[in-house]
């Protein structure tokens, strides 16, 4: 708390008094995270979606999820332990598992707006999946396991699985 009070240029008293404990500083800083990505994606995305392309704007919504560069990467990586301590944590899973899969919803709405869908494909199943796959083959880049070439292609392999 004292780093972050520095960081603000406030005193520790002041952190204390707005966040209570580390703990619920700690969610709150989830939560602002949360809405940082949302802000920065959809600002990136917006001239896709202007130019119709629905299936360019589901391929930028998955590529969102890569660590294209270092804010992303990062952000990655600080999902992933918010994730992890949330297995434990019911004050973070609540973030985590807030009743809304905005993500999954909006990936089966664009698979549904794009239509051609193969027949028996359901655009839920398939978003819940894309979206799940993505966010891992994310951390296989930044292991180091796969390159981004080599994610961009699985996603654009699995796009073409989804439409006929």
């Amino acid at each position: 708390m004292r780093e972050v009070a520095a960081e603000a240029g406030v005193s520790l008293r002041v952190v204390q008094y707005y966040f209570g404990s580390k703990h619920r500083l700690l969610v709150e800083a989830l939560r602002m995270l949360h809405e940082e990505n949302d802000r920065r994606a959809r600002a990136r995305m917006s001239g896709l979606h202007e130019a119709g392309d629905l299936r360019a704007v589901l391929r930028a919504v998955l590529i969102e999820f890569l660590p294209l560069d270092g804010q992303r990467a990062m952000a990655l990586r600080v999902f992933t332990a918010y994730f992890v301590r949330s297995l434990t944590d019911p004050a973070m899973a609540e973030v985590f598992l807030h009743g809304e899969q905005a993500v999954e919803s909006l990936v089966a709405d664009l698979i549904r707006g794009i239509g051609a869908v193969r027949p028996g494909a359901d655009p839920a199943r398939e978003a819940d999946l894309l979206v799940s796959g993505v966010t891992g083959l994310g951390m296989d880049v930044l292991h180091g396991r796969r390159t981004m070439a080599d994610v961009q292609a699985t996603i654009d392999y699995h796009l073409d699985r989804i439409f006929s």
